[in-house]
């Protein structure tokens, strides 16, 4: 895994064929988070920072600004 670091906005790596995606930007949104989004479909080449930093092919993936990683929404999210 590689080294936590605190972020200025949460980013969160989506993909349009997965439902759980805008959930999970909801409740960033409800939260009052900033967030930076990484549509996959559209940036195909950052799939593999995505894999990196949680460790599979399953969206979303939440990095939170304190470095800390989600993966799915609730843990239920969609296989690549």
């Amino acid at each position: 895994m590689p080294e936590i670091t605190t972020r200025e906005k949460a980013l969160v790596y989506t993909h349009p064929e997965c439902g759980y995606c805008p959930m999970v930007k909801e409740d960033l949104i409800k939260a009052g988070t900033d967030y930076e989004e990484i549509d996959l479909s559209r940036h195909p080449e950052a799939w593999a920072e995505m894999e990196k930093v949680s460790g599979g092919r399953t969206v979303p993936v939440l990095v939170n600004i304190d470095g800390s990683i989600e993966v799915g929404y609730h843990g239920i999210g969609c296989a690549f």
